[in-house]
């Protein structure tokens, strides 16, 4: 799909230092940036915990803590589920708690969150206490299955509620009705860390660490477990979400990362010294996720628990191999719903809905929301995968555009057909449901016209913008160090991206569909720039009678061998006139590896 290429508003400003380069001021001002402060990520610029039902959570945790209590933490099976549950074990353990373990629902048998056959479960080893961790907000049953079971049930989950509130015994969620938190943005490893550092408060007021003999845990060695999740679960990154980011990333670089990140990242290739945060969301983030997709995160958890180097980097060589096993299976996936998409647009493109369904019988539930991502991207509509899990169920996976709240919209659809969906929940860009397979045609047309009558026709058209165009002498090795260490960047906070005319020097593919590319910005070549597009269309690239491109592209450090070159990672490349466009499928997107 052939995209609009913008350049983002310039926003005068005279809220930041002259010591900031007038480049990086206006790449700031352009994202929000107003005063200095909002670049300033000490811990102390971290926000109160002043959350609706912190301390009826705390209270219950601490009394359990000083009885000895049993505390089974219930995880959800995404990277944002995994780093909550290891630093809820973590941080309890740490502050003297023997009894404490996780468990996460398999996606294949138990579903999402705290349903009734998961209590059951947890039941049986007798805990007091269940705390949820990035789920629970709308586990209404399994709460009351869970309190006539006389246990406890704290619920810290960062996902919007329903009309009705689970009867737990305390709910910390920034987005729950009457919430004061400031930022509605936080992971669930946000939030979690949130009520462990409020927990180790009440303790410390209590005396516990004193009487008891216990060194008093430092909640700072916990944020490169927050860093990941926050980066991975892609949630805005407000003001108070770029602190725990930074501050992870600055534990990571300094060597003080635990063994399972480390284990992650050696295996990715990354230099652990260097790490930004797209490496969390590209290198570590699918990897970990993969468990979860395709077997049991309780595999990564436990990597992220381990303490020995030796056995974290096994477990991180068996994430690698489900990961790659998640590729493949995806891309078949994604072929064939490529070819169910081309028979829709070779009878009439105008037809294609604006809300796309797409279901097949043999695809894996695990991989639908990435594929979800996938055909969004290519299409720029919002898209909903979904694949069969037996008694004539089938799950789906959501995945929106700007100006379409994706939970809204199915709750829209729910209220027009209270007969199609079972039930749902999710975030304004991504969700999750089921439903009969019966309805899915039903739903499938519910679902396009209620996109229809929330969105615009330009609202299907994609969008790029960019940080205008860099001068020759900006193309620089300098330039580059300098934004990576200008973030941490990521969603609601994008990383510098440009634009701009190239000559194409050579070309050619490597790795059967990533574009390696030499280019100058002078026709006479009087410079060159290397230059990789990743994941483009082999039908399309390399082609040689393309002399000049418009590209856009993120600039970036390549190492190899301990020798470093400046880079373009390029997002976006069309040929320039008047050969005809050639844009890359899907916006050449980078994937996750």
């Amino acid at each position: 799909m052939q995209k609009i290429i913008r350049q983002r508003k310039i926003i005068e400003t005279t809220g930041l230092p002259q010591t900031i380069s007038p480049l990086l001021q206006r790449i700031y001002t352009s994202r929000g940036i107003k005063h200095e402060n909002e670049l300033q990520y000490s811990l102390a610029q971290l926000l109160k915990p002043n959350f609706k039902g912190m301390q009826d959570a705390v209270s219950i945790l601490a009394d359990a803590v000083v009885a000895q209590a049993k505390i089974m933490i219930v995880g959800d099976f995404d990277a944002d589920g995994a780093t909550s549950s290891a630093l809820g074990v973590l941080a309890l353990r740490a502050m003297g708690l023997q009894s404490v373990d996780f468990l996460v629902p398999n996606r294949f048998e138990y579903g999402y969150g705290l349903t009734p056959e998961i209590v059951r479960v947890a039941a049986a080893q007798t805990p007091d206490v269940i705390i949820t961790v990035d789920n629970g907000i709308s586990s209404i049953e399994g709460v009351n299955l869970a309190r006539e079971l006389g246990i406890a049930v704290i619920i810290t989950d960062h996902h919007l509620p329903g009309e009705l509130l689970p009867d737990a015994d305390a709910i910390v969620n920034p987005n729950q009705p009457g919430c004061p938190f400031p930022s509605k943005n936080l992971a669930g490893v946000g939030v979690i860390f949130y009520v462990m550092n409020a927990l180790r408060a009440e303790l410390r007021s209590m005396g516990w660490f004193v009487e008891s003999g216990i060194t008093e845990p430092n909640m700072a060695s916990f944020l490169d477990l927050v860093a990941l999740g926050t980066v991975a679960d892609v949630v805005p990154l407000d003001h108070n979400n770029r602190v725990l980011v930074a501050q992870g990333l600055a534990r990571m670089r300094a060597g003080h990362a635990r063994s399972g990140i480390n284990a992650m990242l050696e295996v990715a290739g990354k230099t652990t010294q260097k790490i930004v945060a797209s490496d969390l969301g590209f290198a570590i983030g699918p990897r970990l996720n993969a468990a979860g997709r395709l077997d049991d995160m309780s595999l990564g958890i436990q990597c992220l628990l381990c303490d020995s180097p030796s056995l974290a980097r096994e477990m991180a060589l068996q994430l690698d191999d489900l990961n790659r096993d998640r590729k493949a299976i995806e891309g078949g996936m994604q072929q064939e719903a490529l070819r169910m998409l081309q028979k829709q647009l070779a009878l009439d493109e105008q037809s294609l809905p604006w809300g796309l369904c797409l279901f097949d019988e043999t695809w894996h539930q695990g991989v639908i929301g990435i594929l979800a991502s996938r055909i969004k991207d290519k299409y720029h509509r919002p898209t909903i995968v979904f694949a069969d899990v037996g008694n004539d169920e089938i799950k789906g996976s959501a995945r929106s555009i700007p100006g379409l709240h994706i939970r809204d919209a199915l709750d829209a659809v729910a209220k027009k057909h209270p007969e199609l969906l079972q039930k749902f929940g999710g975030h304004a860009m991504a969700a999750g449901m089921s439903l009969l397979r019966n309805n899915f045609d039903a739903f499938t047309k519910a679902f396009d016209e209620e996109v229809r009558r929330q969105l615009q026709e330009e609202d299907l058209q994609a969008v790029i913008q960019t940080d205008g165009e860099l001068k020759s002498d900006e193309l620089s090795m300098q330039l580059a160090n300098q934004l990576r260490d200008a973030g941490p960047w990521g969603q609601h906070f994008p990383e510098p991206i440009f634009e701009g005319d190239f000559f194409v020097l050579q070309q050619k593919l490597v790795g059967d569909k990533h574009l390696k590319l030499l280019l100058s910005l002078d026709q006479q070549q009087a410079g060159w720039i290397e230059a990789i597009a990743f994941n483009i269309d082999p039908t399309v690239w390399p082609n040689n009678a393309i002399k000049k491109i418009h590209a856009v592209y993120k600039l970036d450090v390549n190492e190899y061998r301990g020798n470093y070159s400046l880079q373009l990672l390029i997002d976006y490349l069309e040929a320039c006139d008047p050969l005809p466009a050639s844009p890359l499928p899907g916006g050449g997107a980078l994937l996750p590896t």
